[in-house]
């Protein structure tokens, strides 16, 4: 592996150590309560206790890599780490594409235009897969949230509010 894809790990990891952290300490102003009696902070508390131990987990596992791999001098491994700004313009635009498409159109228009938007911004993927992998997650969307947990989103509307 080479030490630029280790890096990305370290940074990977701290970044999800911060997040947790953050979820963390913010959860602890809500009441926490119990396994019985849960409280609105006992979900963000664990899901940052969670983030925050994959993110140390993915950490160690960085640093342990890094400091077993060889130093090559390939003009690949020197390279510094850029953004890949396809990728982070397309999740942005996907994210704002969910919010406007599922006010105005339903939680099916909402959903897959979030998955197909944010897919393209994967080197691997094409439109085929995008397409395929939206309509899988319209069908999860479908049956988790509107059926299974009634949530009250229309699966499809027309025009705002």
């Amino acid at each position: 592996m080479n030490r630029t894809l280790l890096q990305k790990d370290l940074i990977g990891g701290g970044l999800l150590i911060v997040v947790g952290i953050a979820v963390l300490t913010h959860s602890v102003s809500y009441h926490i309560g119990t396994l019985v009696q849960m409280g609105p902070g006992f979900f963000p508390f664990f899901l940052g206790l969670i983030l925050g131990l994959v993110g140390c987990g993915i950490a160690v596992q960085g640093f342990l890599s890094v400091r077993g791999a060889a130093q090559p001098d390939s003009p690949t491994a020197k390279k510094k780490l850029r953004p890949e700004w396809k990728a982070w313009i397309l999740i942005c635009m996907g994210m704002v594409a969910f919010v406007v498409l599922t006010k105005y159109l339903g939680l099916v228009a909402g959903t897959f235009a979030v998955v197909f938007i944010s897919a393209l911004g994967d080197r691997g993927n094409n439109i085929k897969s995008a397409v395929l992998l939206a309509s899988a997650m319209v069908s999860v969307a479908v049956v988790v949230f509107w059926w299974a947990l009634q949530i009250q989103l229309p699966l499809f509307k027309w025009g705002g509010v």
